[in-house]
């Protein structure tokens, strides 16, 4: 997708639909905001997505970049003809959340004919950092 055909409004509803019966619609992870090099997303952080201790999951964490930064390839192909598969993705946990929200941004670091690269960076609803995190996504034909 180039900057000039970008629809914010139209991605955002086409996140809504297909995230129907996914893992994102069971961590209640909302799709809030894009443009041609970013996808945003927020997620509650409740007992759903808690470790044993009362924490945010670095694993809900995860699967909130991977949700992002996996999405976020899907805007730069034409996906009548190819698909994304990610194949890597690392994660750093700088602070745990209780309770409250947290927001990834994923920002695109490097597009190639066959890989993505995304950094995702989640903060909470005060703009501090929780997790940063790096995915690798491969472009396949369908």
């Amino acid at each position: 997708m180039n900057k000039r055909n970008f629809d914010k409004d139209k991605i955002l509803e086409m996140y809504a639909k297909v995230t129907k019966d996914t893992l994102m619609e069971t961590l209640e992870i909302e799709y809030i905001d894009a443009g041609a090099d970013y996808l945003v997303a927020k997620m509650p952080v409740n007992s759903r997505v808690h470790q044993p201790m009362g924490l945010l999951h670095g694993g809900a964490s995860v699967a909130l970049a991977e949700s992002l930064g996996s999405g976020a390839s899907l805007m730069l192909i034409d996906s009548s003809k190819q698909e994304i598969r990610g194949i890597e993705i690392s994660a750093n946990h700088v602070r745990s959340k209780r309770s409250g929200y947290v927001i990834g941004k994923a920002k695109l670091l490097h597009r190639g004919r066959t890989l993505h690269l995304w950094e995702i960076k989640i903060v909470d609803e005060n703009d501090v950092l929780i997790s940063i995190c790096k995915i690798t996504n491969i472009v396949i034909d369908r």
